[in-house]
């Protein structure tokens, strides 16, 4: 069973946070947590909130009812950033023109398995 979180419309650019995803892709939960920790970028920020909402996910017994997950055998299988709507704003140059500037914003889509059923 894989458990889910997602952080929508994130103001900051995918570019960004991509390679902070690749850090994490394919480790284990509480490992990932550890690395994202000691980043220094503020997408690590993000990324380490959506991480703990999976793991959040994961101990609601809401979504699995009877059976208690082992944190510590949780394993990231999908940590992707896609990209999300641009906010264009126009920026005014010399001799009367204006160049368009693109706000980027992102999807930060976290996925956490067992690795029992990988």
């Amino acid at each position: 069973m894989s458990f889910r979180a997602a952080h929508r419309y994130a103001r900051i650019s995918p570019r960004k946070v991509r390679p902070l995803a690749d850090m994490i892709r394919g480790r284990f939960a509480d490992e990932a947590l550890d690395i994202l920790r000691y980043q220094p970028h503020r997408g690590a920020r993000m990324l380490e909130k959506v991480l703990r909402s999976a793991l959040g996910n994961a101990q609601d017994p809401d979504q699995n009812p009877g059976q208690t997950i082992r944190v510590d055998r949780l394993v990231v299988v999908d940590a992707r950033v896609d990209g999300g709507p641009m906010f264009k704003r126009m920026r005014p140059r010399a001799r009367g023109m204006a160049f368009l500037i693109k706000k980027r914003t992102s999807h930060i889509h976290v996925a956490l398995e067992d690795i029992n059923e990988l």
